[in-house]
């Protein structure tokens, strides 16, 4: 893990300084950028001492492998990132906080970066604990990532696993219930128990889910379709089924003698 990582675009990196505890380690910015926003996250950089290095925009294309990159990246160390025993060890940890209940989005395949920053972003915002893919033959962390999740990859506990399969094996020896969507399901999402420790499981744009990670499920959910098309973008259904689990929590966190 020692390879760099960066971030980069104006809502991400403004999102990174931000947040007093991200692990920034540098900025590179645009020489004599006419752009405000950029002046003033080099401003803010200099403020908490982050070391600042000019570059042209080419400079900072091959850093990022961006091209749209709006002449800002920045250097982060990232604190996230699990491996399966660590992942293990936050779901003992979390298992045990009677308040909330665990939450954990594990993506069967999604190949498309776009589509992971924009999971990552709405998982951060509905309270999830950890986001688990597969090592291999999916997307994973990087400058596009990052963008588009706009801050939520370097806070979101990030979890990379050789088997999905063997991880949902001991979750379920754990007592986490396994739901998995799918268009082929025939019990709503509405009509499901979501108030409870629980991975939800999204498949890979286009085929869905895995037949071996769908055999592993406890409860296969599908969205209602109204119209003529028969399935969404996965990060749009995974936002859907994120809040339907915040709703159905929301009376367990409501503060105690609350009147609300």
């Amino acid at each position: 893990m020692s390879k760099a990582n960066y971030v980069t675009g104006l809502r991400a990196v403004e999102q990174l300084l931000a947040n007093k505890s991200s692990a920034v380690q540098r900025i590179f910015a645009e020489y004599q950028s006419t752009n405000p926003r950029v002046e003033a996250l080099i401003s803010e950089a200099n403020n908490r001492g982050i070391e600042i290095q000019p570059a042209n925009r080419a400079r900072l294309q091959q850093i990022s492998r961006e091209s749209r990159h709006q002449g800002i990246v920045a250097e982060v160390r990232r604190s996230t990132l699990l491996d399966e025993a660590s992942l293990r060890t936050l779901v003992e940890e979390r298992l045990g906080d009677s308040a909330a209940p665990l939450l954990l989005l594990m993506l069967d395949g999604v190949q498309d970066p776009h589509n992971l920053g924009a999971c990552l972003r709405t998982a951060d915002a509905a309270g999830v604990d950890a986001v688990i893919v597969p090592r291999h033959g999916a997307a994973s962390l990087g400058p596009t990532v990052s963008k588009v999740a706009a801050g939520a990859a370097e806070h979101m506990s990030f979890a990379q696993v050789g088997n999905l399969g063997r991880v949902l094996a001991w979750l379920a020896d754990y007592g986490v219930a396994i739901v998995g969507t799918t268009d082929k399901a025939t019990q709503s999402l509405y009509d499901t128990d979501l108030d409870r420790p629980l991975v939800l499981v999204m498949g890979q744009e286009g085929s869905g889910l895995g037949k071996g990670i769908m055999a592993r499920c406890d409860t296969l959910v599908s969205l209602p379709m109204a119209g003529a098309v028969s399935s969404l973008n996965v990060s749009v259904a995974a936002g859907i089924c994120l809040y339907e689990i915040v709703r159905q929590r929301r009376p367990r966190l409501a503060s105690p003698g609350s009147n609300g």
